[in-house]
């Protein structure tokens, strides 16, 4: 029969609109199937899979259009704001209890924002998210919409941040009102390219203009949406934002229990009997959540093509290793 984690996967598939994960899942429970004896109902759910794919090639598939966002950023905003509605769900994140229980309680207070203001009180809604890369920072903003069913506003820092003197603190005027205008997440990432140290000896001016007038815009905003700001250099920020956010949320490399998590949950398709649990976690430290993400889907398009379900330590390693001279480059 079909594991728990198939079972939640074929659903999920199901509920997206998912048309062709749908039915390689149920090739893979199939297979599980035969796996343990069952030969006849393998065979079966098989053929059920052929008729079914055969009946759809001639028509429209199930499968549905990612949601296009109601509101798009129009004008001058449309260089300064990308939109999406994300489907993130902090369930999709593998997170310590703190950390969840900090999440969760934006959430709480999000949701029960008229309770709150019948006291005189308000909800966390401007968040500072710091720690290294690829440890899920940008992957909460998304979250964190997707579980109030808000959209995602992505600053774009290209378009924000200009030579001319005065112009990105106008533009950060613009993107200001939207939030309060337009409910929504927005993410200023990379912040520390516009959150600097204002004694910075390299500042020419025009950034210490650019913090302040962020620092002025932040503290008179009241409105409604949520401002989630993240940077992987907490160090090169200026202190007196710190005492402007609500919280700031402290990111970190996975741990072992962690590491373990990640890869049960992404390659949860697949058989996982074989993998030598210490060789493997020896091989991934250090590496972040982005990096094991693109190791496991590295090591399942290789499973998928060679037609074998087995995930084998060997073939987990040589992953893992790519993502570490992948990072190292980079570096």
């Amino acid at each position: 029969m079909a594991t728990a984690d198939q079972l939640k996967a074929l659903l999920k598939s199901y509920a997206d609109g998912d048309e062709d994960r749908f039915y390689a899942i149920a090739v893979q429970v199939a297979a599980h199937a035969a796996k343990q004896g069952h030969g006849k109902l393998a065979q079966e759910m098989r053929a059920i899979v052929d008729e079914a794919k055969t009946r759809a090639s001639g028509t429209n598939k199930r499968r549905m259009s990612p949601p296009v966002p109601v509101v798009q950023p129009r004008g001058d905003l449309a260089s300064l704001l990308s939109a999406l509605y994300p489907k993130t769900r902090l369930a999709d994140m593998v997170l310590d209890d703190e950390l969840a229980r900090r999440l969760l309680r934006i959430l709480q207070e999000q949701r029960a924002q008229h309770k709150l203001s019948a006291y005189g009180l308000g909800a966390r809604r401007k968040i500072l998210l710091v720690g290294p890369p690829g440890t899920g920072k940008t992957m909460t903003a998304a979250a964190l919409a997707g579980e109030l069913n808000l959209p995602l506003f992505t600053v774009l820092l290209d378009g924000l941040i200009t030579k001319f003197m005065g112009e990105t603190a106008a533009k950060l005027r613009l993107i200001f009102d939207a939030i309060h205008q337009t409910r929504g997440v927005y993410l200023f990432d990379e912040f520390d390219a516009i959150g600097s140290e204002r004694a910075d000896p390299n500042d020419v001016g025009e950034i210490r203009r650019v913090l302040n007038s962020f620092l002025q815009f932040l503290e008179q905003d009241q409105s409604d949406s949520l401002i989630v700001a993240a940077t992987n250099h907490p160090q090169l920020l200026d202190r007196a934002l710190f005492r402007r956010f609500d919280d700031v949320i402290q990111y970190a490399l996975p741990t072992d229990v962690q590491l373990r998590s990640v890869f049960l949950h992404r390659l949860n398709l697949f058989d996982t009997d074989e993998i030598e649990w210490p060789r493997v976690l020896t091989a991934a430290q250090g590496l972040s959540y982005g990096d094991l993400t693109r190791a496991c889907e590295d090591v399942a398009k290789e499973a998928v093509l060679t037609d074998t379900h087995a995930i084998t330590t060997p073939a987990v390693e040589r992953a893992l290793a790519e993502r570490r001279a992948a990072q190292q480059a980079g570096s």
